[in-house]
């Protein structure tokens, strides 16, 4: 897998601004194949940064329901990969520079 496939996109939330600002950890939606080695080194490749662990969990799919004029519309949310990486004491990640 290439390494730019790995990371897809940032995790920017509430609660994952502050265990950044609390645990000095980053959170990242990855691909559902990756594994915590290939999200390692993809960490470390993109953000120059030192990641100490790496902590994933899979996010269902969640059922939806949806009142259109035709009826009501059934459907799915899609399966997702979050990654928690910790990084080494004095990294840190600012998704926020370039705005």
């Amino acid at each position: 897998m290439n390494l730019k496939d790995v990371l897809k996109k940032p995790l920017i939330t509430e609660k994952m601004n502050s265990i950044a600002e609390n645990f000095n950890r980053v959170g990242f939606i990855v691909d559902r194949k990756a594994n915590k080695v290939e999200i390692k080194k993809a960490v470390k490749a993109m953000y120059g940064v030192e990641p100490i662990d790496v902590n994933t969990s899979v996010l269902p799919a969640k059922a939806k329901t949806r009142y259109t004029k035709s009826g009501f519309t059934k459907g799915k949310t899609a399966v997702k990969k979050k990654a928690i990486v910790t990084l080494a004491e004095g990294d840190t990640i600012d998704f926020f520079n370039n705005i």
